[in-house]
């Protein structure tokens, strides 16, 4: 089980930074498809999804509703909160990253003919993964822009001063 000591370097992805990835990734799946209908993985599987959809003209998007993490500790089990019918086949499985493959596992298990693809990837993980854009290293805590916001922090000099 990893937990917050796991994680040495921390990587800020922007809302801006995650719609080029998200573009990126779209390129690449364009030529794999046509797709069903894409499978999100929740909750961090919806915003690249959606850009997805957008860019590789899917319509009908699903949900895997996964639970497994709480900030940046990793429980020892998965819930699963709602899955889909079939094997997936012709169906693209999008979310954001593939860390420990966990998650990744588990929906494969559940949907093994879906394509599936994250935006970042992990070495852990990779291997579970069919299609990804960024690969981080395994001590790196992705900082999505859902889960932070834009702030205003005090100079260096400043910082020096009060220290």
């Amino acid at each position: 089980m990893r937990t917050a000591d796991s994680y040495r370097k921390v990587f800020p992805v922007t809302w801006e930074q995650l719609h080029r990835d998200a573009k990126a990734l779209s390129w690449r799946l364009l030529e794999k498809g046509p797709w069903t209908g894409i499978i999100a993985i929740t909750r961090g599987g919806l915003v690249p999804a959606a850009i997805i959809a957008r860019e590789v003209g899917v319509h009908l998007i699903d949900t895997v509703c996964i639970t497994s993490y709480k900030w940046q500790d990793q429980s020892s089990r998965l819930e699963v909160l709602k899955g889909v019918q079939g094997d997936g086949d012709g169906w693209l499985m999008v979310d954001d990253l593939v860390d420990t493959g966990r998650t990744a596992k588990a929906v494969r298990e559940m949907l093994p003919k879906a394509h599936f693809a994250t935006v970042y990837a992990k070495p852990e993980g990779r291997p579970l993964v069919d299609t990804y854009i960024t690969e981080v290293s395994q001590d790196t805590w992705i900082l999505f822009p859902w889960d932070s916001e834009v702030q205003y922090v005090q100079p260096l000099v400043n910082q020096r001063e009060a220290g």
